[in-house]
């Protein structure tokens, strides 16, 4: 069972979300609350998922974030938001969120989501998608010429360019018929290598590094995509 915490300042979006979750005989919506009460909730039930809101009047969706992921055991983290140029997206991913949902999206494609990234997945909404990866490399660049780039191995390349496309660990190890402990240890040495806390801060890296140009591949969802898409 996946325990999810929804995170929202507006009651009818915490109530809708949940009412469209409950429908899932493997999602379990343990808590909905406002910025203030969420680290309470989210330390006392050890959910799996949470969905928080980016913009809210009492705490600002990116400082729960932050205190989330401070946590000995943070869960995954699916920011909201009702913009698709939100500002705050980028500062989000970076910050360690597994991804972002507009709040208009189709319903049906809420539970694949939280599955998703429940299970390590990066969840991006298709239309922000391309926009906060752009906006990233516009921001920070790509690394200067002559800059050395982080050294991967082929397998360890193989697996960036799967983990960004936002596959999960288990479906990474089918890709590359491998263990799973065999793909955690590279996605371990992946995130060491590119100085990245997360599997989001690794994919925005690797298109900072230029580690991506180029790599063909039929494997696996589009990048920047939801899941469910």
């Amino acid at each position: 069972m996946i325990k999810v915490v929804i995170v929202d300042d507006e009651a009818l979006v915490r109530t809708g979300f949940q009412r469209i979750l409950s429908t899932e005989n493997d999602i379990d919506v343990v808590a909905l609350t406002g910025g203030a009460g969420a680290i309470e909730a989210i330390t006392a039930l050890g959910p799996h998922a949470v969905l928080l809101d980016i913009r809210m009047p009492d705490v600002d969706g990116l400082t729960v974030l932050r205190r989330i992921r401070e946590l000995p055991d943070p869960p995954a983290v699916c920011m909201l938001t009702t913009f698709d140029s939100d500002d705050h997206l980028t500062s989000a991913l970076q910050a360690g969120a597994a991804g972002f949902l507009l709040k208009d999206t189709d319903p049906e494609h809420l539970a694949p989501m939280v599955r998703f990234i429940a299970s390590g997945g990066i969840a991006l909404s298709p239309r922000p998608g391309h926009t906060v990866i752009d906006g990233h490399l516009a921001l920070h660049g790509r690394l200067p010429e002559g800059e050395p780039r982080p050294q991967l191995t082929e397998r360890e390349h193989e697996v960036l360019w799967l983990l960004a496309e936002g596959l999960t660990n288990t479906a990474i190890a089918g890709k590359t018929y491998t263990s799973l402990s065999t793909v955690k240890e590279h996605v371990s040495a992946i995130l060491t290598k590119l100085r990245a806390t997360n599997r989001v801060q690794a994919a925005l890296a690797a298109e900072r590094s230029g580690l991506l140009v180029n790599h063909v591949t039929d494997q696996g969802p589009e990048r920047g995509t939801d899941p469910a898409q």
